[in-house]
């Protein structure tokens, strides 16, 4: 293995641990109740609960929101199925899944690219 590809595999490591701590530990220092958003929709509503619903007094942009088609998935609202703490896990799962996707169509591109070049005579 030459110094070149020890830095490398180095580099990927490092960076594999830091991704995972940050997505996996990290995200339960996030606030579960960020300021963005959420806030921007809700100002000029109030959130009251009657017979254990959430409804909304006044008027909001949050007003019109609807469902959106995919939060019953599995890692929606930053959690598995839903279910609290479980958000470091989820950004755990996400982060694996991005980079598998990712790296798999860099992949593809550059395996692509390369035969490509060399049926061109590139």
């Amino acid at each position: 293995m030459t110094a070149e590809s020890r830095r490398r595999a180095s580099f990927w490591i490092v960076f594999g641990v830091a991704t995972l701590l940050i997505a996996g530990v990290v995200s339960y220092l996030a606030s579960s109740n960020p300021d963005g958003l959420d806030s921007t929709t809700l100002r000029g509503c109030e959130v009251v609960e009657i017979d254990g619903v959430e409804e909304l007094r006044g008027e909001c942009i949050a007003q019109h929101a609807e469902e959106h088609p995919l939060a019953a998935s599995p890692l929606a609202d930053y959690a598995l199925e839903g279910r609290d703490g479980t958000g470091g896990l989820a950004g755990v799962i996400g982060v694996v899944v991005t980079v598998l996707v990712a790296g798999g169509l860099f992949w593809t591109i550059a395996r692509f690219r390369t035969t490509s070049g060399q049926a061109h005579g590139d």
